[in-house]
């Protein structure tokens, strides 16, 4: 745990962060070591390290710019971390020049919650504004928020068809996803369906998958089937094997099948714990099978969501859902933008505007499930 900076350390314009228990303890703590004049920048959910975050409820942390040098702090034996922010030295990415800053430049907070320098150059195109940099940290943060919303609402609406097939890397958890799928068409939209698990020259296995179908009375079946189109009030899931991130041609298989049974939804599953590089390729494995739908999954062991969001400004592949947690009836963020703006934008609020458009009701994915 880093320790606490002295006060006569507090230089003017200095900026610090701090990790608490409670947003009562923050302003104690802001109180006693900082004064009266200090200003919170930004505020955010920090995760439990290991298992303890199944037992423990987040800490936060908190941003703060010291305006001016206060008096020395009284002694404070309760561990807490403090930890000195340094002064950024990279221009703002709207692509004005960099000069002298006094506190935390919003180019670099979006870089410390993860955002990657892909996103912010597509932000500068969609933003729609000057340089955010000339405004108050908590403003820009707003309008970033919103420019982001109206990209959302702006995008055509793709309904994922009744036929569809989940398939991805390995360890992506594709099977999951299905379940989670297939649980909303059964308990929240009442339909009747199937299952279909596809092995090719790949083992597949998916016990588990076989076992949830069996618990909900939907049919499972072993490809080859006869396939055809699913019923009006009807729906298909095909459960793939898993396709290679580094030779096209171990998907060959996957590609024939998608052309011959005429499957026009392909849903993409990757985990998004990957390295970002491991990520990369596996979207472009999957761009290259046609995908197109994407979930991400793994979002429990995700500590910072920003880098999600290169996938989302692309237009290629509509987002179905973020699977947040195991349970194959649940632990789901059907609203994809609204959950990434709230884990990458700290202390962001929607600015008092239109409501964005209506998306068509088929769109997402609902994550609650009558069990």
């Amino acid at each position: 745990m880093p320790p606490e900076p002295p006060r006569s350390s507090a230089a003017d314009g200095s900026c610090y962060r701090i990790v608490v228990e409670s947003a009562e303890q923050a302003a104690e703590l802001i109180r006693d070591k900082f004064g009266q004049s200090a200003e919170v920048l930004s505020v955010r959910s920090v995760p439990r390290p290991g298992w303890t975050r199944l037992v423990a409820k987040p800490r936060l942390e908190v941003v703060i710019k010291v305006p001016a040098a206060p008096a020395p702090p009284a002694p404070d034996d309760e561990p807490r971390d403090v930890e000195p922010l340094p002064r950024p030295t990279t221009p703002p990415f709207a692509g004005t020049e960099a000069g002298p800053t006094r506190h935390l430049r919003l180019a670099e907070l979006l870089r410390r919650t993860g955002f990657s320098e892909l996103f912010l150059a597509r932000l500068g195109a969609i933003q729609g504004r000057g340089n955010l940099e000339d405004e108050p940290l908590h403003q820009a943060l707003v309008h970033v928020g919103d420019a982001l919303r109206r990209h959302a609402a702006s995008r055509p609406a793709r309904p994922l068809p009744a036929r569809a097939a989940f398939f991805g890397p390995a360890g992506a958890g594709r099977s999951t996803a299905l379940c989670k799928w297939v649980a909303a068409q059964v308990c929240r939209r009442r339909l009747r369906g199937r299952v279909v698990k596809v092995e090719f020259d790949r083992p597949n296995p998916t016990d588990q998958l076989a076992v949830f179908c069996e618990a909900l009375g939907v049919p499972f079946d072993h490809y080859p089937v006869t396939l055809g189109p699913a019923a009006a009030d009807g729906f298909t899931g095909l459960d793939l094997p898993a396709i290679s991130t580094r030779s096209p041609a171990e998907n060959a298989n996957l590609a024939r099948f998608f052309g011959a049974e005429g499957i026009k939804g392909r849903v993409l599953v990757l985990n998004a714990a990957y390295d970002p590089a491991v990520l990369r390729d596996a979207y472009a494995a999957g761009r290259d099978l046609g995908a197109t739908h994407l979930v991400f999954t793994h979002l429990d062991e995700l500590t910072q969501w920003g880098k999600l969001w290169d996938y989302l400004l692309t237009d290629q592949l509509e987002p179905l859902f973020l699977s947040t947690g195991p349970s194959l009836t649940g632990d789901c963020e059907d609203d994809v933008y609204g959950a990434l703006q709230r884990r990458t934008l700290p202390g962001f609020t929607p600015a008092a505007a239109e409501p964005p458009a209506p998306r068509a009701p088929e769109r997402g994915f609902v994550a609650a499930c009558v069990r």
